[in-house]
């Protein structure tokens, strides 16, 4: 994991860019360095040193004239630098390196060649490809500057002030100057009519623990973020049985208000459980809101869930980076696949269910990952998510909605990936997490976290602003007064018209109240439906 910078285009100062480069320094404290091309374009990078500790300094050159600065992680590497790349010769051990030669290769289209996740730029004189991952587990921004340069940057704030237009990248394309973009992840799935597949329960367990093993590549130690929830609970029993064949331990993380949050509290059985060496992270609500205006620069959204969550992943990845551990497996992804927010219940059929399915899923990026991604990175910390495995997500989304539709099971979201692992000869977790209901990560910090949150931004923001967001705000105007609150916060750090519109909001669908805590919906065991109403517009 780093933070790439890519500059395409004539007269650039290179100090300038060093200094739009260091912007994303958190993402790569370990080194940092920048080669200028011979036609002025100009790579940047600022390294993270997870795989091939000392060779892989980037930018990478390939076999002639060609470079690659790339984010992210090629799991399988060394199948590919022993198949078909096996007459090339390689400058490092670095699995960012195989990019290049499958440009070399291959020309543009070699995307769906990679099993990772990954942003990267490969130029070649005046050519040049840049590319994202399938779901967008990676970041990646592009824009367009006064003199037409092209810009390319892992984060926002790299590029927002240098561009006269900038966007998200959109995951699972590629784009050249000669075919502008290209989108080469087409699943299968993105059709709903193609979610014919029969539950096969041991395929469920197998894909899965094979997306965690390939997720434990590294050449530092690794860690696992532990909330107590099915997803994160069952990554981390696959992970420790994985590292146990190895003698080796896993460590595991959790975070809460206090040491009686229900995601503390799950927390800790699993981990007794499984014999993780466990480390439990508190944080106040005073310092969580001292910590807000930071955050946002560091998330570049102002997303409410986003933010909400982010808070205590922010303290968490502290904690963790602190302890020497760089790499963390996380759960993201599940809800999405399965339909996990309470919200599925109220599915009208099992046809929209399956829709909704693919669009969260198609809109991780906005959301989850993005937040999974530059909380942990504001500390040097990379996040890996087995759940958003290419293969498992092809198999796990095509299987019949009617097998995954909650109400079909009294109401236990999830079910079939409960079920899957519900071993009761080799058990992978207690009983009473396995079928614990889904509690979405910023509530089960501590209701307090939310509730407190809510009224602290309430009280900094006054009916009067509240009502003229419309007129200050055009682009996607908030509607309650903790939204203007970090709306207010977002523009001060990107006050350009793009960066407003690279935010999505994640809004739960099928329910009354649009707030997206999980206790706004009325399924929840400790719902309260009238969450977010005292900071809204009457």
């Amino acid at each position: 994991m780093c933070g790439i910078l890519a500059i395409i285009g004539k007269g650039k100062d290179v100090e300038q860019v060093k200094e739009l480069s260091k912007r994303m320094s958190h993402r790569g404290p370990d080194e940092s360095d920048l080669h200028v091309m011979e036609n002025g374009s100009i790579l940047s990078h600022e390294r993270l040193s997870i795989i091939d500790l000392h060779s892989g300094k980037q930018p990478i050159q390939g076999s002639n004239t060609a470079y690659v600065v790339h984010n992210g992680e090629v799991y399988n590497h060394q199948e590919l630098r022993d198949g078909i790349l096996k007459e090339h010769t390689f400058r490092t051990k670095s699995d960012s390196e195989v990019i290049v030669h499958l440009y070399e290769e291959f020309g543009y289209d070699f995307c769906n060649k990679i099993d990772g996740d990954f942003a990267f730029v490969v130029v070649n004189g005046d050519d040049f490809v840049a590319a994202r991952d399938p779901l967008g587990v990676k970041p990646l921004y592009y824009g367009l500057d006064e003199r037409g340069r092209i810009y390319f940057a892992s984060e926002m704030k790299s590029l927002a002030d240098q561009c006269k237009t900038f966007s998200t990248f959109p995951p699972g394309h590629y784009y050249t100057q000669k075919t502008g973009f290209v989108k080469y992840y087409k699943p299968v799935y993105e059709d709903y009519q193609k979610a014919d597949q029969n539950l096969d329960l041991e395929l469920i367990r197998t894909t899965l623990t094979e997306a965690t093993r390939k997720r434990l590549m590294s050449d530092v130690p690794i860690g696992v973020l532990l909330s107590g929830g099915l997803d994160s609970s069952l990554t981390s029993a696959i992970a420790s049985r994985l590292l146990a064949k190895q003698g080796k331990k896993l460590h595991s993380f959790s975070i809460g208000l206090d040491a009686n949050a229900p995601d503390a509290l799950a927390a800790r059985k699993v981990a007794d459980f499984l014999g993780t060496e466990h480390h439990e992270i508190y944080f106040t609500v005073e310092e969580g809101i001292k910590i807000l205006d930071k955050l946002i620069w560091y998330l570049e959204t102002y997303d409410l869930t986003s933010i909400r969550a982010s808070t205590p992943m922010y303290f968490l990845s502290k904690a963790i980076s602190d302890l020497g551990v760089k790499v963390v497996l996380s759960g993201e992804g599940a809800d999405e696949i399965f339909g996990g927010y309470l919200y599925f219940r109220s599915a009208p059929s099992a046809v929209e269910f399956q829709k909704e399915t693919i669009e969260r899923v198609q809109k991780l990026f906005t959301a989850d990952l993005l937040r999974a991604d530059k909380s942990t990175m504001a500390h040097g910390l990379e996040a890996r998510v087995p759940f958003l495995d290419k293969a498992f997500l092809e198999m796990a989304v095509r299987i019949k909605p009617e097998e995954k539709q909650p109400k079909t099971y009294d109401g236990k979201e999830k079910y079939i990936l409960r079920k899957a692992f519900d071993t009761p000869e080799d058990p992978y977790l207690p009983a009473e997490v396995l079928w614990r209901q889904k509690e979405q990560f910023s509530d089960g910090v501590g209701y307090n976290w939310i509730d407190q949150l809510i009224e602290y931004c309430a009280s900094q923001v006054t009916d009067e602003q509240l009502y003229g967001a419309v007129a200050e705000f055009p682009y996607n105007p908030p509607i309650t007064k903790e939204a203007y609150f970090y709306r207010s916060i977002f523009n001060r750090h990107y006050p350009q018209v793009s960066a407003a519109q690279t935010v999505r909001k994640w809004i739960p669908k099928w329910q009354e109240n649009q707030d997206p805590s999980g206790r706004a919906n009325e399924a929840h065991v400790q719902a309260d439906t009238e969450i977010a109403m005292a900071g809204a517009k009457v």
